[in-house]
């Protein structure tokens, strides 16, 4: 995909883009270079339907649809699910390419319409069977149907991330894996074998937007298309911790598939979202890696070689002497009036985490857009400088005593990388503070203009250290020449 061709997408595609309402002749390329980058085109459409959604729930419900602390967790995943593709094509398209010129059977057509359905049907249908083996809790399937338990506890470890939320918005359709990708790209590989590789990349990205206008709950039923495509009541169940609702709608576009193959459940009672046992926290690791740390301690843990074979292959709730995908007994029962985690931070701290939040969003995209013409070091500096940034915002809204010193530890960050020609102010009228040939006051000034924690949250004293380290440094330096 080329990031230079996503200024051929138009205003009314790019809306059309979000519901998969894209005709064919407009979205038919022949060669890689020329599919844009829709995911990233779709940026301002994000936010203007998250705008879009608190608006329309202020007037229906008198409330926003979620917690600010949750939003803002949900867009650092967001942000770091996408790091890996400012260094390299996905290995969703690396390993299809490298399918497709050494094994492929036949070539189908690009421009042919015939094609691009068929490329449609394919790859929600592998979205689903990725789906459902990424997830894994104890069966609760009443149907008749016979249904094989897939379910895989190595991939729930990044799928895990998007359900960890406990509110249920827009933003959460952001919540993604850094994980994911890396076991996603088996579902998809038979396509390679028939379908060329710009066609299949059209709609994996329009696989992807789609599932996000259906994370709300300001839509109710929508009739007869209920019955064929996935719905925000459907993938509402989907998201839910209540018995009936485990392992339930893994469709992508379609419903049609979970109808077929018994793994449909439409929502009746009030839905509670996120994991049966909630992490209880806002820290972008911890959202991302932490049940791999449970697999690892539970791998050792475990006595013999099968059954440390079985924690990773079989279902997380698996042990030894239980089925494959645990008992359904032991997923906690819920009653609907559970209140979701949430910190205690001041007014003032919330919003300078959402500051902070927007300008690691915009700092991403411009980083992006320059990456070819930044170098690996500068590339990798910035990228450790997003990940520092959104740790940091964790750890302010968890309230983690440290958090105070992650956060100035940032700043320092900030004003080195500035000093070394690696990142600029996010606010550029601030550059004279930067250039000021006084190291100290460059580092007053970043403590306490653009980068500091709110000074009720921080004790002076503990600064000191902080504020005059660029300054002793910059002593060593000079008494050593």
């Amino acid at each position: 995909m080329n990031p230079e061709a996503q200024q051929d997408v138009s205003v009314s595609q790019g809306i059309r883009m979000m519901f998969y309402m894209m005709k064919p002749n407009e979205t038919s390329f022949q060669t890689l270079e020329e599919v844009p980058d829709y995911v990233k085109q779709a940026t301002p459409f994000f936010i203007s339907l998250i705008l879009l959604e608190l608006v329309v729930s202020w007037i229906l419900k008198g409330k926003p649809p979620g917690r600010l602390d949750d939003a803002l967790t949900s867009i650092s995943a967001g942000i770091f699910s996408r790091l890996p593709s400012l260094f390299s094509r996905s290995i969703e398209l690396t390993t299809y390419i490298y399918i497709w010129e050494n094994y492929r059977l036949i070539s189908l057509p690009w421009h042919s319409p015939w094609t691009w359905y068929l490329t449609f049907l394919g790859v929600d249908f592998g979205y689903y069977w990725f789906h459902r083996m990424a997830h894994g809790g104890a069966s609760t399937s009443h149907h008749h149907f016979p249904v094989a338990r897939t379910e895989v506890n190595i991939m729930w470890a990044g799928h895990q991330t998007h359900h960890s939320s406990e509110d249920y918005n827009l933003s959460t359709a952001l919540r993604q894996s850094v994980l994911q990708i890396y076991t996603s790209w088996i579902f998809y590989s038979p396509l390679a074998l028939f379908i060329p590789p710009s066609v299949y990349a059209v709609h994996l990205q329009f696989n992807l937007l789609y599932q996000f206008w259906i994370h709300t709950e300001v839509i109710n039923n929508l009739g007869p298309l209920e019955l064929i495509i996935n719905t925000p009541s459907h993938h509402r169940v989907h998201h839910g911790r209540n018995r009936y609702c485990i392992d339930k709608n893994y469709a992508g576009v379609l419903i049609i598939w979970d109808r077929i193959f018994g793994t449909f459940e439409a929502e009746n009672e009030k839905v509670v979202y996120g994991l049966t046992h909630p992490i209880n926290t806002f820290e972008p690791f911890k959202v991302q890696f932490h049940h791999l740390v449970y697999i690892w301690t539970t791998f050792w843990a475990t006595p013999g070689f099968f059954n440390k074979f079985s924690v990773i292959f079989k279902g997380p709730g698996w042990g030894p002497g239980k089925p494959r995908l645990g008992l359904s007994e032991e997923i906690p029962e819920v009653t609907g009036e559970e209140v979701p985690f949430s910190s205690s931070v001041s007014h003032l701290l919330r919003i300078y985490a959402v500051v902070q939040s927007v300008l690691m969003l915009a700092f991403y995209e411009e980083t992006f857009a320059d990456k070819a013409a930044l170098s690996q070091v500068t590339l990798l500096l910035r990228v450790g400088f997003i990940i520092l940034t959104l740790t940091s915002i964790g750890f302010l809204l968890d309230q983690r005593p440290k958090a105070a010193i992650l956060e100035t530890v940032r700043c320092l960050g900030f004003l080195m990388l500035y000093r070394f020609g690696h990142l600029k102010p996010f606010i550029p009228s601030l550059s004279f503070a930067f250039e000021s040939s006084d190291l100290k006051l460059r580092a007053e000034t970043l403590l306490t203009i653009v980068g500091c924690i709110p000074s009720t949250k921080l004790n002076r004293k503990r600064l000191s250290w902080a504020v005059n380290l660029p300054y002793a440094l910059h002593q060593i330096e000079v008494g050593s020449n």
